[in-house]
């Protein structure tokens, strides 16, 4: 049964929803809602293009000729084009929509000349530019005309060229829908587009404006070489013109639209002045502020007045020309900077705000660590070099002695070292209750900077038992038993030593366990497995918060679902996926969890439980087959070590699950805080807050709580998510000064001139060839496909859902003992470690081979 809905939303009223308005109609609704000067909208939603797919049965046949393209064969492209195309050009919109369409036109002005744009939920999106993939059709009048736009205008989904880009770029196109915009047209003099930074160098402080006569299409589709005006984004003064011969133009006509001829007293005329760039250009400004990133915008000027056509992010910057390349500085005298210790757990350039606040805070516990084994004046402490986390240890005589001192005294130390972490996780969680209590409305400004710093510091602080306690232990009685047993008991053909350690009951293991009882509970309802088979996982996290079903699924099993789900994420979904507090926990973000799902429902990944028996057989049986053949004293030692390393395995990764416990609360009050200063117009909105610096965050909430009108730092968050983005491509050394006698301390610290292989170590045994899906962080999950190889810097227990659909891992950094390592032994992937520059040098979506047996990577094109 098809359930009709509204299908009209005024884009002035509207929120941006992406799935509801498409991006571009998100996009616009964005623009229209921060007053700025957008031209009067409405949408047809992404459910009026469902509603008539679902109205004539539609949908299986448009996806059986998606699906019968061959890549290898572009003509292909093109026959499912048609055959698509031909279907909507078969069926008329359904009567009841036409009526609404009809109202809605009336409102903007019954037979006005519009513009009827296409919005794709996949389209205008960060990091994905769907710029001229679908139609636009400009000058409609009468509802007949824009009925037939609308049509055109979900055809256009299904180009060759459409269908091509969503291939390859692995967006599942049976999850996207369209929404069209209906735009009151603007009769434009002048029209252009605008980059908040400059495309041709990158430099973040320049605005770009091309402009020419009549309507924008003549620069869309190159027509006419436009004038070019650069601003300093700061001042708006003009740096540079060039005003070129314009020869074409495009005019409206009673019907539609026409390329002419400029006239002549216009081809060598500057086509906007000094102080309308100027003008322009603080629009600019306006919405990248709104956007937090360097933006690609259409606009027009009609009667004098400017007009915001279309806002997308810019998807290609180049790095800046006169930007200096990243250098890395040289330590001093007695110094070593390593990405070691609490570094590991940020591989990624850190937000400004963890910059210094974070880091500050890490210190303090840090001091305390050291201060219980020595006296002794040691230097230690952590910094952001070029946006990454280093440990800065002195290496002068005297502190050279207070280590080996302190490695004395560890010993002990680590012995024991589990209770001593239970107990501190015992104070952490306390702490937490404690700021979790509180009613966070009520709390001043001041609190909630302090209570998020004082959640972290608590983080950090059980880090520092752990570095004394459970990693150690785990990491000492693993190679304890390993030497052991390669030495003294080993013979040909006895299995490796990891084999004895396999089936480790983990916080991990139990979330995944979890999440596959989540999707056998979804199998039992087929409804609702139909409907996360079918949709999206952003979709379906987007529709999580709704009490009301989707289409097809009862209020009961939504109701029920909602319920385990949610329980899910208040068990599992507080594990971090990087300790910097700008990154959301999967309670926040759980599209992973629900692709997870999906690939379960689709008969895809392992079964954990059948896994993790599995292996428990494998180390008994071998376990026996050993034992069976030592003496004494060698077989007890060897009972001793192997219990003693199996008890202490689980103790690394089930440390790390519990430092995001306090997250989702450090990133409430983090957030709330940010809600706060947007109120005030210091910044564009809550997020904006991760990219300030401690000091300025500091002053903004004494001038909070004096009810004092707060400074704009507005413009200095787009260059620093800029910056971000520049050391994001820059590869870390592991170790400075790079050639040092300390290289030894970092397996990783690796460099190599073969530009076809990289060298690591071979942590799970193996060799595979698959797509590469390089991943810097949550935000990148979607893109990860079943049978992909993982690339990332590191993981942590919070990844943990991705290895059910991998086929390999390898990582800049790590160990046989880290997180990528273990659970890549236990699903038995080949896995190489250490890289040191794996996500740098491969290219996501290329063919890799990995060697895990060998500790190798070879990229094959």
């Amino acid at each position: 049964m098809i359930i009709k809905t509204t299908f009209i939303i005024s884009l002035s009223e509207a929120q941006a929803d992406v799935l509801e308005l498409g991006g571009k109609g998100a996009s616009l609704a964005r623009l229209a809602s921060a007053d700025l000067p957008v031209p009067g909208a409405f949408a047809i939603s992404t459910s009026a293009y469902r509603y008539y797919v679902a109205s004539h049965d539609l949908q299986g046949q448009i996806m059986a000729a998606a699906a019968a393209v061959e890549p290898q064969k572009p003509e292909t492209f093109e026959e499912a084009a048609q055959r698509i195309h031909g279907l909507f050009a078969r069926y008329s919109l359904p009567k009841d929509l036409i009526s609404e369409i009809s109202e809605a036109c009336a409102v903007l002005g019954g037979d006005s000349p519009v513009a009827v744009r296409s919005s794709a939920t996949a389209e205008d999106l960060p990091d994905l530019s769907f710029a001229g993939q679908q139609e636009t059709y400009l000058n409609v009048r009468g509802l007949e005309a824009v009925v037939e736009a609308v049509r055109r205008c979900w055809a256009s989904l299904w180009t060759a060229r459409a269908i091509a880009y969503r291939l390859r770029q692995k967006i599942d196109s049976d999850s996207i829908a369209m929404s069209v915009i209906v735009q009151r047209l603007i009769v434009a003099e002048a029209a252009g587009v605008m980059f908040t930074a400059n495309p041709s160098n990158g430099k973040r402080s320049e605005i770009v404006i091309n402009a020419a006569w009549g309507l924008g299409e003549s620069i869309v589709s190159g027509a006419v070489t436009p004038d070019t005006l650069i601003i300093d984004k700061t001042t708006g003064h003009l740096l540079q013109r060039q005003t070129a011969e314009k020869q074409a133009m495009t005019i409206l006509t009673e019907s539609g639209t026409l390329e002419t001829l400029v006239p002549d007293e216009l081809k060598h005329k500057a086509v906007l002045s000094d102080a309308q760039a100027a003008e322009l250009a603080r629009y600019g400004v306006q919405i990248e502020n709104l956007y937090g990133r360097p933006m690609d915008i259409e606009w027009a000027l009609g009667n004098g007045n400017f007009a915001i056509l279309q806002a997308r992010p810019v998807t290609a910057l180049p790095e800046s020309a006169v930007e200096e390349p990243v250098t890395w500085p040289k330590p001093g005298r007695g110094e070593m900077y390593g990405r070691t210790s609490f570094a590991e757990q940020l591989p990624n350039p850190v937000s400004p705000l963890f910059g210094t606040l974070g880091l500050r805070m890490a210190d303090i516990p840090t001091q305390e660590l050291m201060k219980r084994f020595t006296t002794a004046k040691i230097k230690y402490t952590y910094v952001p070099i070029n946006g990454y986390v280093y440990m800065v240890a002195g290496m002068s005589l005297p502190e050279f002695i207070a280590y080996i001192r302190m490695s004395v005294q560890i010993t002990p130390m680590v012995l024991h070292g589990k209770e001593r972490c239970e107990a501190a996780r015992r104070e952490f969680i306390q702490v937490i209750r404690t700021w979790a209590e509180k009613d966070i409305s009520a709390l001043a400004p001041s609190e909630l900077l302090s209570g998020a710093g004082t959640l972290f510091q608590a983080a950090v602080r059980l880090y520092t038992h752990m570095q004394a306690g459970t990693v150690p232990l785990s990491t000492f009685s693993e190679a304890s038993f390993t030497q052991f047993y390669n030495r003294l008991v080993r013979r040909p053909g006895d299995p490796a030593a990891a084999t004895f350690l396999y089936g480790s009951e983990t916080v991990a293991l139990n979330a995944e366990k979890a999440l596959f009882d989540l999707a056998a509970w979804v199998r039992q309802h087929p409804c609702l497995a139909d409907y996360l088979r079918q949709s999206s996982a952003a979709q379906a996290a987007q529709n999580l918060p709704l009490y009301q079903p989707p289409s097809g699924v009862t209020l009961e099993d939504w109701t029920e679902w909602r319920g385990q789900f949610q329980a899910y994420l208040a068990e599992h979904g507080q594990m971090t996926y990087d300790l910097d507090f700008v990154n959301p926990v999967p309670a926040e973000q759980p599209s992973a969890l629900l692709e997870t799902i999906k690939m379960y429902l689709q008969g895809g990944g392992s079964n954990p439980y059948a896994r993790h028996q599995s292996a428990l057989q494998r180390r008994t049986q071998a376990a026996e087959r050993i034992v069976t053949r030592l003496h004494w004293p060698l077989k007890g030692w060897f009972q001793r070590l192997l219990r003693w390393a199996q008890e202490n395995a689980p103790g690394r990764e089930n440390s790390l699950a519990d430092l995001g416990l306090g997250h989702p609360i450090i990133r409430r009050y983090l957030n709330e805080l940010g809600r706060r200063l947007a109120a005030g117009g210091a910044i564009p909105n809550a997020e904006s807050i991760y990219w300030l610096e401690e000091a300025e965050v500091q002053e903004l909430v004494a001038a909070l709580e004096a009810n004092q009108p707060l400074a704009n730092l507005s413009s200095r968050i787009p260059p620093r998510r800029a910056e971000w983005q520049r050391y994001l491509k820059a590869t870390p050394p592991a170790i400075l000064p790079e050639k040092s006698k300390w290289s030894i301390l970092v397996p990783w610290h690796r460099t190599s001139d073969d530009r076809s292989m990289l060298h690591g170590i071979g942590t799970s045994a193996g060799q595979v060839t698959a797509p590469a899906c390089v991943l810097v962080g949550p935000q990148d999950f979607a893109r990860m496909r079943p049978g992909d190889i993982l690339v990332a810097a590191t993981t942590t227990p919070a990844w943990t859902p991705l290895f059910a659909m991998a086929a390999g891992v390898v990582t800049d950094i790590g160990g046989p003992l880290s997180h990528s390592s273990i659970v890549a032994r236990e699903y038995g992937i080949p896995a190489v470690m250490a890289t040191g520059s794996a996500t740098r040098r491969i290219l996501n979506g290329q063919i890799i081979m990995v060697d895990g047996t060998h500790g190798t990577v070879i990229l094959k094109n």
